[in-house]
């Protein structure tokens, strides 16, 4: 319980030193991740019964060589190849935009610096250096939420291509 007190304090003071905008970013990141998960269970676990479904519907056909059973053929391939591809330009989306909301929080902090030097003058360098942090520390945060989402984000196409490929190849048309 103690460790977890002192990961929500570091939390804390980590969110503190980079603005609101850094709760942008991780309302970003935590919409990332959730719906990169729900693509790997859809991958793992919905999707294999629904191409063993396809298949059996296939294999049932006692027509597999007319131009109607091509169609039909290429419509279930088009139908699991949609239900793939669901919610990845959103992920993608997601991707791009963390560093610009990391970036969106660089410029809100040089302005508050900014405004410091304005109002302080520039020989209050203690508050120019915690305004200049404040301005970086949300761009940080934005490039490692993207990173960490585009790694895994085309991890998760290529299976989703890997899996495509698989289905066509156990639907052999003749």
């Amino acid at each position: 319980m103690l460790v977890l007190m002192e990961i929500w304090e570091s939390i804390r003071d980590f969110v503190g030193t980079g603005d609101q905008v850094l709760y942008v970013v991780a309302i970003a990141l935590f919409l990332m991740w959730v719906l990169m998960i729900e693509r790997y269970w859809f991958l793992l676990a919905e999707f294999p019964r629904m191409t063993k479904n396809i298949v059996a519907q296939w294999d049932a056909r006692q027509d597999t060589t007319s131009w109607y059973a091509h169609r039909i053929r290429e419509a279930w391939i088009s139908e699991a190849s949609e239900k793939l591809d669901q919610r990845m330009l959103l992920i993608k989306t997601l991707v791009a935009v963390c560093p610009l909301i990391g970036l969106l929080g660089t410029v809100t902090g040089m302005i508050a610096v900014f405004e410091t030097m304005a109002t302080q003058g520039t020989g209050n360098a203690r508050l120019m250096a915690s305004g200049i942090s404040m301005a970086t520390i949300p761009t940080m945060a934005g490039m490692v939420a993207a990173l960490s989402g585009v790694f895994f984000s085309s991890r998760l196409e290529a299976r989703a291509r890997m899996a495509k490929a698989k289905l066509v190849d156990s639907m052999p048309h003749h």
